[in-house]
C-alpha cells in the first residue's frame, strides 16, 4: 500500500460523488467540518464514533496492541527527620546539606527514620477495563501511579517489580507507553489551549498508528472491503507524522469540552487565561493527544464540579473499553455516577492494598468484615471512611459484638483469603510468555515588551551623561565617560534579569516534558538561546540610537558598529548566565539568591568599582575571571582609542585616552577589544553549555518534604503489633460558621437546548 494513497482518502461529497482529499493539507474549517460529521454532540455520538473505528479493525481481524500492568511485591520507602528537625528551616537546611554529606562519605550515620509509602503491594491492571484508586490522602496513591508509570523519584528505596506485558521497566522505555498525568497544572502560560495540545502532539508522534493504518488497508485491499469514507479521512488524518496541527487535537478539546476556550491563552500567575477547571482538563488532554496506550492519573478531577468530572472520566471509558486501553484513575471523592463508570477499584490504606477486584464485590468483602454500606450512602465515601480509625466504627453492623478498630494490616490479610483475592493470586502466577517526534520541533516563545523600561532607562543616561556637559580635555572629563560606559554595560547586562525569572516559572513544565521524552535537551536550550538573539539585538540597537548621540562618545561609524557588537556579546554573555543560573537553582528563591551573589560578584570584581591595581593578589584570580572585566576593557579601547581622544596632554608623553584607561588600570592595547569579544563569546557558549548540561542531569527541587512527627513514629511503629488496641490523640475541633450571600449559579444550556429541539423536530 503506498504512502501517496494512504495520504489522500476518497470521501463522500454531497453523498453521491467521491471526492480525493489530501488530508496532509487540512485546515482548521476541514477538521471541524469532519469532527461535525462524526460526533455532531461528544456526550451522545462519541461511543458509536469510536465503535465504528473499532468495527473497521474487526473486520480485517486487526487487533489493537493492549497493555496488561502489573506488580508485585511492590515496596517503597523513604526517609524523612522526626519532629521539629524536618522543619523547613534555614537552621535545618544547612545542617541538612553537612549531615547528608557526611552520611555519603559514611563518616556520620544519618538521623532520618524510615517512613514506608507502599508495603508489599501487588496487582493486576487489566487493559479494557477502568480502575479507580481511592484511599484517605498520605495512602499511597500517587507513589503507586508514579511507580506503575516508571517515574519514582531516585531518593526512595523500591523493591518488587512493575511489568508491562511481561516486560520490567528497565527493558523498554516506559514513556512511550504509558503516561503519568499529574495533579498539578504545569503549562507555558503564553500558548494557547490549541496550541499546547498541538505542541504535545507533534512531540509524542503517533506511535504505531501508520503502520497500523498500513497494514489495515492492505488487508482492506485484499478482501475488496470499503471503509466508511469520514472514518477512512479520520485515521489517515491522525496517523500523519510532523503535522503543525493535529486533528486529535480538535477531537480531545471536543470530548473534553474546551472548544470555547481552544484559542484563548492558558496563563499563569502573571497572565489571565483559562480557569482552573479548563487547565485540569488541559492537563489530561495533553496526554491524551499522544499514542500512549496506559493513563495513570493523579486526581484529575480536582477543581472540577460532578457534572464535568462525569463527561471527562465518561469519554476516558467509552476509549478504554472500546479500543482496550489501560487507565488507573485516581480520584478523591467521585460522585455515585462517576463511580459507576468504573469496572475495578484498588483500595488504599496505610500503604497496604486493602481490596482490589471488581466493583461488584467490594461491598461483599466489607460486610465479610462485619461493615456494611448505608442504603443512600456514597460506596466511594464509605471506602473512604471504613478504613479510617475516626470514621469506621459508624458503619459496624454486628451491634451485638464489641467493636475493635480494624486496621488496614488486617483488611489486607483478610482479602487474600477473599476469593477475589485468590484468583488475583493465581493470576499473579500466570506470567507472559526513543523520542518519537521531528528534530526540527517548532518552539514558540512569548517575550514581554521592555521598550518602555528602556526608554526610560535611556532619558536617565542621557540626563545624567549630557553630551554639552561632557567634554574630551582632561582626564577627569576620561572618567566621567568611562562611568558612563560602564552604567551602559551594566544596564545592558541587567536587561536580561529577568530571565531568571522566566526561565525558572517554565522549568515544571520542561522537567514535565522531560520526563514524557517529548525532546531532547538540546531541543530545547538551544532554540531558547536563539530566540533571545533578536530580542537582545533590538534592544541593543535602540539603546545605541538613543544614547550613543546623546552622551558624546566617539562620531565613528566603525567605533558604533564596535560599541555595538560589545553590547550585544555583553547582552547574550548575561541572558547565558542567568539561564544557567536559573538551571541550577531550579527554584525561585534559590536562582534568585544564587544570582544576587553571582551579580555582586561579578561586579565588585569587574574593574571598575575597585581597579586591578586595588584588588588583593588573593583576589585577582576573581577579576580575570569576571566577564564583566572583558565586557568594560574592550568598550574602553573601542572609545578611548578614537580620534578625539589622541592628543596629548601637558606633562605626558601619550594620548589622553591611554592615560585615561591605565589610570583605572585597564588595558590600552588595541587587541584587548577582540581579546574582550572572543572571552564573551566564550563564556557565552559556557553558560549555555552548563545551563543544558544542568537541564539534562538536575532533577528538581522544591518537592514536599516529608514530615514525620514523634507521635505519627511511635504509632506507626506500633499499629501492627496493637491493631486491637485503641491509641492516638483525637485533636480537638471547634466549629465555624461559613457566611454567604447574593451567589448566583447560572448553567448556560442554550446549545443542549438547541441541539435537543433539532433532534425533536427532525
Amino acid at each position: 500500500m503506498g504512502e501517496g494513497k494512504v495520504k489522500s482518502p476518497l470521501i463522500a461529497s454531497d453523498g453521491v460523488e467521491l471526492t480525493e482529499v489530501d488530508v496532509k493539507g487540512f485546515g482548521k474549517n476541514e477538521m471541524k467540518d469532519l469532527l461535525d460529521r462524526l460526533m455532531k454532540i461528544p456526550e451522545k455520538d462519541n461511543e458509536g464514533f469510536l465503535l465504528k473505528l473499532k468495527q473497521r479493525l474487526d473486520r480485517v481481524g486487526l487487533e489493537v496492541p493492549t497493555i496488561e500492568v502489573r506488580f508485585e511485591d511492590l515496596t517503597v520507602s523513604a526517609e524523612a527527620y522526626v519532629g521539629s528537625r524536618a522543619l523547613p528551616t534555614i537552621q535545618n537546611s544547612c545542617a541538612n546539606m553537612v549531615e547528608g554529606f557526611l552520611s555519603y562519605l559514611h563518616i556520620l550515620p544519618t538521623r532520618k527514620k524510615p517512613l514506608p509509602i507502599l508495603q508489599d503491594v501487588s496487582g493486576i491492571i487489566k487493559p479494557g477495563r477502568m480502575v479507580l484508586l481511592l484511599g484517605p490522602p498520605s495512602s499511597g496513591k500517587t507513589t503507586l501511579l508514579l511507580a506503575l508509570a516508571g517515574k519514582l523519584g531516585s531518593d526512595l528505596q523500591v523493591s518488587g517489580k512493575v511489568t508491562y506485558n511481561g516486560c520490567e521497566l528497565n527493558e523498554f522505555v516506559p514513556q512511550r507507553t504509558s503516561s503519568y498525568i499529574s495533579q498539578h497544572d504545569n503549562h507555558m502560560g503564553e500558548m494557547t489551549v490549541r496550541e499546547t495540545l498541538d505542541f504535545s502532539a507533534r512531540c509524542q508522534g503517533v506511535g504505531s498508528r501508520y503502520d497500523m493504518l498500513v497494514e489495515l488497508s492492505r488487508r482492506e485491499e485484499e478482501e475488496d472491503i470499503k471503509a466508511d469514507p469520514d472514518i477512512d479521512m479520520y485515521m489517515k488524518a491522525t496517523s500523519l507524522e510532523g503535522q503543525d496541527v493535529s486533528l486529535l487535537t480538535d477531537y480531545t478539546l471536543k470530548i473534553l469540552g474546551l472548544e470555547d476556550c481552544a484559542d484563548t491563552v492558558v496563563g499563569n500567575e502573571m497572565i489571565r487565561g483559562i480557569s482552573g477547571g479548563e487547565k485540569k482538563r488541559l492537563t489530561a488532554g495533553e496526554m491524551m493527544v499522544g499514542p500512549v496506550r496506559a493513563y495513570f492519573m493523579d486526581a484529575i478531577s480536582n477543581g472540577l464540579d460532578s457534572s464535568t468530572s462525569y463527561q471527562i472520566v465518561n469519554s476516558i471509558r467509552q476509549s478504554i473499553h472500546i479500543l482496550e486501553g489501560t487507565a488507573v484513575i485516581s480520584l478523591l471523592q467521585p460522585a455515585p455516577e462517576t463511580y459507576e463508570l468504573f469496572d475495578d477499584i484498588i483500595l488504599l490504606s496505610d500503604g497496604k492494598i486493602v481490596y482490589q477486584g471488581p466493583c461488584e464485590n467490594v461491598l461483599e468483602f466489607f460486610e465479610l468484615m462485619g461493615f456494611k454500606c448505608p442504603e443512600r450512602k456514597g460506596v466511594a465515601d464509605f471506602l473512604q471512611e471504613v478504613t479510617s480509625r475516626k470514621d469506621q466504627e459508624q458503619y459496624w453492623m454486628n451491634r451485638d459484638k464489641g467493636y475493635s478498630f480494624v486496621s488496614a494490616t488486617e483488611f489486607a490479610e483478610k482479602f487474600r483469603s477473599f476469593h477475589v483475592g485468590v484468583e488475583l493470586k493465581k493470576l499473579l502466577y500466570l506470567h507472559f510468555p526513543n523520542y518519537t517526534s521531528e528534530l526540527n520541533v517548532k518552539i514558540k516563545a512569548f517575550i514581554s515588551d521592555t521598550i518602555i523600561r528602556i526608554i526610560f532607562v535611556c532619558s536617565v543616561a542621557m540626563t545624567v551623561f549630557l553630551r554639552t556637559n561632557m567634554h574630551k580635555k582632561t582626564e577627569e572629563d576620561g572618567q566621567l565617560y568611562l562611568g558612563a560606559l560602564y552604567y551602559t554595560v551594566i544596564t545592558v547586562m541587567f536587561n536580561g534579569l529577568s530571565e531568571i525569572a522566566l526561565s525558572t516559572m517554565r522549568l515544571p513544565v520542561f522537567y514535565k516534558q522531560r520526563e514524557l521524552l517529548f525532546f531532547p535537551v538540546w531541543a530545547y536550550s538551544i532554540p531558547t538561546w536563539i530566540l533571545k538573539i533578536p530580542v537582545t539585538l533590538w534592544e541593543v540597537v535602540l539603546w545605541v540610537c538613543l544614547t550613543y548621540y546623546a552622551i558624546g562618545y566617539e562620531q565613528d561609524f566603525e567605533r558604533i558598529i564596535g560599541h555595538i557588537l560589545v553590547l550585544l556579546c555583553a547582552h547574550q554573555m548575561a541572558s547565558a548566565l542567568y539561564r544557567c543560573i536559573s538551571a541550577i537553582g531550579r527554584s525561585m528563591i534559590v536562582a534568585n539568591t544564587l544570582g544576587s551573589c553571582t551579580l555582586l560578584a561579578v561586579l565588585a570584581l569587574g574593574g571598575f568599582v575597585l581597579s586591578k591595581d586595588n584588588i588583593h593578589p588573593w583576589w585577582i584570580w576573581g577579576y580575570w575571571s569576571s566577564p564583566l572585566m572583558y565586557a568594560q576593557n574592550a568598550i574602553a579601547v573601542n572609545e578611548f582609542l578614537g580620534k578625539s581622544w589622541r592628543h596629548v596632554l601637558p606633562n605626558s608623553n601619550e594620548p589622553l585616552g591611554v592615560t585615561v584607561m591605565k589610570t583605572r588600570g585597564l588595558m590600552p592595547d588595541a587587541y584587548w577589544y577582540w581579546l574582550g569579544i572572543g572571552a564573551l563569546v566564550g563564556y557565552m557558549f559556557l553558560f549555555n553549555l552548563l545551563s543544558a548540561t544542568a537541564l539534562a542531569y538536575f532533577n528538581p527541587i522544591g518537592r514536599p518534604q516529608a514530615i514525620l512527627s514523634e507521635e505519627t513514629l511511635a504509632e506507626r511503629t506500633s499499629m501492627d503489633l496493637t491493631s486491637k488496641k485503641k491509641h492516638g490523640m483525637i485533636l480537638p475541633f471547634q466549629p465555624l460558621s461559613i457566611c454567604f450571600n447574593d451567589i448566583k449559579y447560572a448553567v448556560d444550556v442554550s446549545q443542549v437546548l438547541n441541539s435537543t429541539l433539532a433532534e425533536f423536530y427532525m
